[in-house]
């Protein structure tokens, strides 16, 4: 039974990475799953309290990496209130049409044509919404890493 658990984390980890592609499936929270099944159903006592306040920072961080990374290179590159919004429901409704290039082109689409509409040059908005696409992929890029190490971290809580 205990291959069966372990599979089941193994699906959990690899499914918190395909949702940094499809934005409808919470990652961190999908990766909790698979420590939460090592937790209850294969070693209660494992894991330790270090372990978990850690992984509670990390989660916390996670959340608000999409923000900052969003909102820096917008606000680097002159977008307004409204594009970063357009930002941020261009890729919610990307990651339904034709993923994962939904991600990049709807977004890019939308926060140009918004910003297009802030009486803002082509060439402005042009910047702008590469800016949007460079925050997305940083940030896209920023929780692969911390999710690699959150499960590293839980490797090492296993074997050591």
């Amino acid at each position: 039974m205990e291959i069966l658990y372990w599979l089941i984390i193994v699906g959990f980890f690899l499914l918190s990475f395909i949702g940094l592609i499809f934005p409808i499936i919470p990652s961190v929270l999908v990766l909790w799953g698979g420590f939460l099944v090592y937790r209850f159903l294969i070693s209660p006592d494992e894991l330790s309290l270090f372990f978990w306040i850690t992984m509670a920072v990390l989660t916390i961080f996670m959340f608000f990496v999409d923000f900052i990374a969003s909102r820096h290179f917008v606000k680097k590159s002159g977008g307004s209130r409204r594009g970063e919004w357009a930002g941020i429901l261009g890729i919610i409704i990307g990651a339904f049409i034709y993923p994962p290039f939904g991600l990049i082109i709807v977004p890019f689409i939308a926060v140009y044509a918004v910003e297009l509409t802030q009486e803002k040059s082509s060439d402005e908005a042009l910047k702008i919404a590469l800016g949007t696409i460079a925050g997305f992929l940083s940030s896209t890029i920023a929780k692969a890493v911390i999710q690699l190490g959150m499960i590293g971290f839980f490797v090492v809580e296993v074997i050591f």
